[in-house]
This record gives C-alpha cells, sequence and structure tokens, in this order.
C-alpha cells in the first residue's frame, strides 16, 4: 500500500510541475469521457443480456407471463440492497445534485458498481424505468473519486461531474452535442470556453467507447422523410399544448404516487404491492414492460401494430379508434408504471421513461388529426418525434436538450421549427405552472439545490455550522442582577447573553445596553434578576431546518445583527451578520474563481 502512495504523491508532484491546471483537466475529461461511456456500455449490455434470456426462455416465449416479471426483478433488486448495499439506492440525478450542493461534489465509490447491478436487474426484468439515470450515477462517481485521488478542487469536480453526465448521455444516444447541453441545463454549469471544451472532449471520448464496442448500432435509426409543412404549425402548435399539460400530469402523478407509497412502513410491503400493480399494467398494456425504445422505434416506422404487442383487446385491433385508445393508455399509464417501479424499490432513470411518454402523445394526437375525417393529413412519425422532444423540455425542464436531442438522432435540422415551437410551448406551461422538476422539488424546499442564480448558488455552498459562533456566557432567569454582572459581563467580551433554563432551552437574550444604565445602581443588584431584563430574540435560527437563504432572509426582515441558534430544541449559539456577510464574501470569491 505504501509504495503506491509514495508513486501518487511523485506523479502529482510532477504533475503540478509540468502539466497546467488548464492541461490537467482537459486530461482527466478525456479519462472520465472513456470511464464513463464504457460503464454505459457495460450497463447496457448487462440490461440487454438479461432481457434476451427472458425473452427466449420458457416463461416468456410460450406461456406470455411476462408480466410477473418485474415483481421477481424487485425482490432480486430488495434481496441486493438488503444484504449488499445495506441502503436504498438514491435517484441518479437528485443525488448528485445534492453531493454538489452539500458535500463538495464527492460521491462515494460503492455508487460506481451499485447502479451497474442494481439497474439492470430492474429494467432487464420489465421495470418501466430507464438506463440513464443509473450511467449518470455510475460515471459521475467514477468523475467524482478521479478528482478525489488527484485532489482536485470542488469547482473542477463539479465540472468533471458534468463531463460524465454528458458523456452518459453521449454514449447512450450517440448524441454528443445535447449530452453537452443536458449537462449544462441540469447541473446549471457555467457555460464558459473553460467549461465547453472539457464537456466536449468528454462527450466524444465516450462516442468513440460506444462506437468502439458496440459499433455504429443505434437507439433510434430512423431517418426523416416527411418534412415540416408550414399548414401544419397550428397542429404543432395544439402538441406542444398537450405536451405541456402532459408534462405537468407526468409531474405531478410522480410525487403523488412516491407519497402514497410513503404509507407502507416496510421495503417488502412497498415491492409486494408495486409489483401486482406494475403486473396488472402489464397485462393490459404490455408497452408499458422494460425501458420501451423498442415501441418507440415501431411507432417511428408507422407500425403501431407490433408497437401495442399482444393485449387483451386483439379482436378489437382492428378499429383504429381502439388503437387510439391503447396509445393514449400508454400516455397516461406510463408514468403511473414508471413511479410505481421506483415506489416499489426499483433502480432506474426518469429520462427514457419520459420520451416513451412523449412519443404515444405525439402519435396519439397525430392519428386523432388524420382519423377524424376532414381530409386533414399530417405526419405521425414527425409528431411522435416532437411529441418526445415536448415532454422532456417539460417534465425535465431542459428545452435545449429536447432540441438538439431529437435534431441528433435523426440525422438532421428539418423539424427544427416545429421542435421550437411545441418545445417552447410545453416548457412554458410547465415552467408557469410548476417551479421544480422532478429532479430538483425536494432539493429546492430544502435550500440545497444550485441554480443558474449565483447570489443562490453562493448561499447554498455555505454551511451554517461555519458561522455559528458559541463564545457566548450563558445567564439562568432567576440570577440577580449583581450576579449577572459579577458571573457574566464581567466575564464576557460580548455585549449579548442568551437566557436559558436548566434544561438549556432559550428563554431570551439581553444586551448590554438592555442594562447599562442599572449597572451602577447597587441597591437593584440583590432586588431585580435577569428575568426583569430579558425580552425575546428577534427571531431564531432552526439548525435542522433553516437554510442560508432563510438565515439571510432573517436577518433581513429582523434587522437584527446577531440571532440565536437552535439545535434539538436546546440552545446551540449566535449567527452575527458581519461574520456572516464575510463568509459570504469568501465563498464568493471561491465560487467566481
Amino acid at each position: 500500500m505504501m509504495p503506491k502512495k509514495n508513486l501518487l504523491t511523485r506523479f502529482l508532484i510532477w504533475r503540478y510541475k509540468h502539466i497546467s491546471q488548464k492541461n490537467f483537466v482537459f486530461l482527466l475529461s478525456i479519462l472520465v469521457g472513456l470511464l464513463s461511456g464504457l460503464a454505459a456500455v457495460i450497463l447496457k449490455n448487462i440490461t440487454f443480456t438479461i432481457e434476451s434470456l427472458l425473452e427466449d426462455g420458457i416463461i416468456f416465449s410460450q406461456n406470455q407471463l411476462y408480466f410477473i416479471l418485474p415483481i421477481v426483478g424487485l425482490f432480486l433488486v430488495y434481496l441486493f440492497i438488503k444484504y449488499v448495499s445495506k441502503k436504498p439506492i438514491e435517484h441518479a440525478i437528485p443525488s448528485i445534485l445534492y453531493s454538489l450542493s452539500k458535500k463538495g461534489g464527492l460521491l462515494a465509490r460503492n455508487k460506481i458498481y451499485y447502479p451497474l447491478i442494481a439497474a439492470p436487474l430492474t429494467v432487464g426484468f420489465g421495470g418501466s424505468v430507464g438506463l440513464l439515470g443509473p450511467a449518470v450515477a455510475s460515471g459521475s462517481a467514477i468523475s467524482s473519486n478521479i478528482g478525489k485521488l488527484f485532489h482536485i478542487d470542488r469547482k473542477t469536480r463539479t465540472l468533471l461531474i458534468g463531463c460524465a453526465t454528458a458523456a452518459a448521455i453521449s454514449s447512450i444516444f450517440k448524441s454528443p452535442i445535447a449530452a453537452i447541453i443536458f449537462a449544462v441545463e441540469v447541473f446549471s454549469l457555467d457555460l464558459t470556453f473553460a467549461s465547453l471544451l472539457p464537456l466536449l472532449i468528454a462527450s466524444v471520448s465516450s462516442v468513440l467507447t460506444s462506437y468502439f464496442f458496440l459499433g455504429d448500432e443505434l437507439i433510434f435509426n430512423f431517418n426523416i422523410t416527411d418534412k415540416f409543412e408550414i399548414q401544419d404549425t397550428l397542429f404543432y402548435i395544439v402538441l406542444g399544448i398537450g405536451t405541456g399539460f402532459a408534462s405537468i400530469y407526468f409531474t405531478k402523478m410522480y410525487f403523488g404516487i412516491m407519497s402514497f407509497f410513503e404509507r407502507f412502513k416496510t421495503r417488502l410491503q412497498k415491492l409486494i404491492i408495486g409489483g401486482l400493480a406494475i403486473g396488472i399494467m402489464l397485462y393490459f398494456i404490455p408497452p408499458l414492460y422494460g425501458e420501451g425504445f423498442g415501441f418507440i422505434n415501431d411507432l417511428l416506422v408507422g407500425d403501431h401494430m407490433h408497437a401495442l404487442g399482444q393485449t387483451p383487446f386483439d379482436k378489437y385491433i382492428d378499429n383504429i379508434w381502439v388503437i387510439i385508445a391503447l396509445l393514449i393508455g400508454i400516455t397516461f399509464f406510463k408514468a403511473v408504471a414508471m413511479t410505481t417501479t421506483f415506489a416499489a424499490g426499483g433502480v432506474g432513470g426518469v429520462f427514457i421513461p419520459t420520451l416513451v411518454m412523449g412519443s404515444a402523445l405525439g402519435n396519439v394526437v397525430a392519428k386523432i388529426i388524420n382519423n377524424l375525417g376532414f381530409g386533414l393529413q399530417v405526419s405521425e412519425t414527425n409528431f411522435t418525434l416532437i411529441g418526445m422532444a415536448g415532454l422532456i423540455a417539460g417534465v425535465l425542464h431542459a428545452p435545449l436538450t429536447a432540441i438538439f436531442l431529437i435534431a441528433e438522432i435523426t440525422g438532421g435540422y428539418e423539424l427544427f421549427v416545429p421542435l421550437m415551437i411545441a418545445v417552447a410551448i410545453s416548457f412554458i406551461i410547465t415552467k408557469n405552472t410548476l417551479d421544480h422538476t422532478i429532479y430538483t422539488r425536494e432539493l429546492a424546499k430544502k435550500g440545497q439545490l444550485l441554480t443558474q442564480n449565483k447570489d443562490q448558488n453562493v448561499l447554498t455552498l455555505m454551511k451554517l455550522e461555519s458561522v455559528i459562533e458559541k463564545n457566548f456566557v450563558s445567564l439562568k432567569p432567576s440570577m440577580t442582577l449583581g450576579e449577572m454582572l459579577h458571573d457574566g459581563v464581567a466575564k464576557s467580551t460580548r455585549n449579548l447573553f442568551p437566557v436559558t433554563n436548566t434544561e438549556q432551552q432559550l428563554v431570551g437574550v439581553i444586551l448590554l445596553d438592555d442594562v447599562r444604565e442599572f449597572m451602577f445602581d447597587q441597591s437593584l443588584y440583590q432586588t431585580t434578576t435577569v428575568n426583569t431584563y430579558m425580552h425575546n430574540p428577534p427571531d431564531t435560527i432552526i439548525y435542522e431546518k433553516d437554510s442560508m437563504q432563510t438565515v439571510m432572509k432573517k436577518f433581513q426582515n429582523s434587522g437584527a445583527w446577531n440571532l440565536p441558534v437552535i439545535k434539538n430544541d436546546i440552545y446551540y449559539g449566535f449567527v452575527s451578520k458581519s461574520k456572516l456577510l464575510t463568509a459570504y464574501r469568501r465563498q464568493l470569491i471561491n465560487f467566481s474563481a
């Protein structure tokens, strides 16, 4: 162990002497891109191997009992969590965003390989979630630990995690530009030349890794044949409105179902209830099985019969309105199936289910227009693609990612105008209704979310503990004025005194100014007590609850120069405005460097 440490130390010394920080970041971005791309390839291959074994097996091919498989996969994940990981595997993007805001971008080493095991078990057995989130989680953990190994600073670690995210998306979709934009939009990275180049390098490195191991195989092997027609503009506006409201439904359904499953006390109860619910949904709507890439590809080539598969409604399938009804069912129930998979203990991502729901919605809108009997005809393929973009823009609040992803996977920019129309409308509707996404809502509630607002980011990165001062002499309410002056004022360098009871709970405060006019009146030394002079503080800071943004607001609203901190219901210390502003300025300098 010791020689390794010495070797690393010698390398770091050599690096500091011969490789500039900028060039070293470029080299690390290549390494992160290659390793993150490799992680995504491994994830895909393990999942596809499980899927192919199940498809070729007796259960799937002969008896068509595929709807029982998700509960088997969820049970395997349950065993993995119980006996291996020991605690639930967090959702990828929210846990990374939390790490960036509160842990300096440090991620545990086990987060590299845990998603590579749990996600294939979930998705390979038919869980209705995606693989992109776990790929991002694994790649981000790789980049974080590389950063830790080479002793890079917090800001560079953040950039490398952005590189890992771009690399994962680039590897899965082979869309390097959309991958870069996603990293910038979701992680609120500063889009400067210094950050853009490493993102580009990582994204290209990952694409090359994917091509090397998987060849030129594409998830969406499709080229646009129907070009944009100006007379269809109104219909694209309608689709944009539809995807906006569908995005709101998707998000609210997610939080509603997650809240419902919180009623169950044990993970096993959640697994059983969730697994049965998924099985019932799959029986009636088979395309909800697994990620859903096959479903999207079938819709893109116009084969809705194969996309729907065998259902209990096959004898009515000749009626186009039955097909439309089934596609509407997929539109509504994909969000339900995805969230139920998460709530039941599954591991996966949100991105790809969003694409599936959007593709179904876009195809439904086109089919309705084409079959109303008014002689109207629109491209079902184009509406399928633009429906996907509209949902990405609305659900993830990532409009530029949505536009460039669809443009890249279709091999051209013929649909740029309708993409911008639908995406802009969807994003505006959703953003005006929901301030935060599935990724960010819980973090935003706790004040733990980094955004494009630099002032808010600086406050988010600050830690309350670092500005709490504890060198205050505490007084008791029953102490006489004489005791207070002798045991408190005479022994303190501060002009502020907390008053606490026997349980160390704060009952009031005294400023030196409150007793200044009585300090030399000895007749009051034994006749008055601390209780006479104390008063309530202008406000209090709750250690477990208040974010730094809340603390700053309390100072602003109260006009106070010092506010007491309460931790576990007892007095803990004070925060002074001067120290808070000094710490803020120091953090701002570090953040902007």
